[in-house]
């Protein structure tokens, strides 16, 4: 199995046709699997696909984000492991191309554009390329838009980037296995600061974070709320808590050796 794709999914609707879009656009035909995780729910029966390259995986409680991603990873079967939100548009042969060129020590994401998904089609805005890490407000990590990058390095396909929404990456199952061994929940709780966790490991076990600017995704406008998942009763969003926890971890590190090094 070349790749597995998780899927952490909470109370979606646009579970179905994400796992369709993934399905559709794939190149690497049997040699994929997609791993949905059912985070202590059951979906309404047309939610689920009858495809053998798709798994579901249901967990008898809700665990939260972090703890669904885990419990996929787990299960995954692939050389590369990817994950994706359950509100995502991809293009064809997204999974070839970024198998294809990921590196043992990568972090990968694509290209993102914004999904409309009512009309289920990409809508008419401009994509997000790099992103710069910065700390915001002083009370958490967070991505930032680096149009000045986008513009300086617009001819170059496959680049070192500082920060990605957490909504989609890749990397191999080893680097997993490895380097990042799972999403840790304590102090950070379910919801937030993931991609900061794994970005901030990565590099300190000499890896990178590479932004694939030949495939990309569409993940769902901020503007449609339906769907949006905040946390449940038993796993709260704790997303002041979690943001000020990664500085305690992170920030002395970022302060001296990442800002530095990216001469920002």
């Amino acid at each position: 199995m070349r790749l597995s794709v998780v899927i952490p999914a909470y109370k979606d609707r646009l579970l179905k046709p994400t796992v369709r879009s993934l399905l559709d656009n794939s190149e690497l035909e049997d040699n994929m699997e997609v791993v949905v995780v059912l985070d202590g729910y059951w979906p309404e029966p047309d939610i689920f696909i009858e495809d053998p390259r798709v798994k579901y995986v249901h967990l008898g409680k809700n665990r939260g984000m972090r703890g669904a991603i885990n419990a996929g990873v787990s299960v995954a079967r692939g050389r590369f492991i990817m994950r994706s939100d359950q509100h995502c548009m991809f293009a064809k042969g997204y999974d070839r191309v970024l198998t294809d060129t990921c590196k043992s020590d990568w972090i990968v994401t694509a290209r993102r554009y914004f999904l409309d998904p009512i009309k289920w089609e990409v809508m008419d805005l401009p994509p997000v390329d790099y992103e710069k890490l910065v700390i915001q407000g002083g009370i958490k990590f967070s991505g930032q838009r680096w149009d000045s990058r986008t513009q300086e390095r617009k001819d170059i396909m496959i680049d070192e980037t500082m920060a990605m929404q957490g909504s989609m990456w890749l990397m191999p199952h080893s680097w997993w296995d490895k380097v990042i061994v799972e999403l840790q929940t304590e102090g950070y709780g379910q919801m937030y600061q993931d991609s900061h966790e794994m970005i901030f490991k990565t590099w300190k076990a000499g890896g990178k974070m590479m932004l694939n600017k030949n495939t990309w995704f569409a993940h769902k406008h901020r503007s449609f709320v339906e769907g949006r998942h905040e946390g449940t009763k038993e796993n709260p969003s704790l997303r002041g808590e979690s943001g000020l926890y990664a500085l305690k971890v992170w920030k002395d590190y970022y302060e001296k050796e990442v800002k530095p090094k990216w001469g920002i």
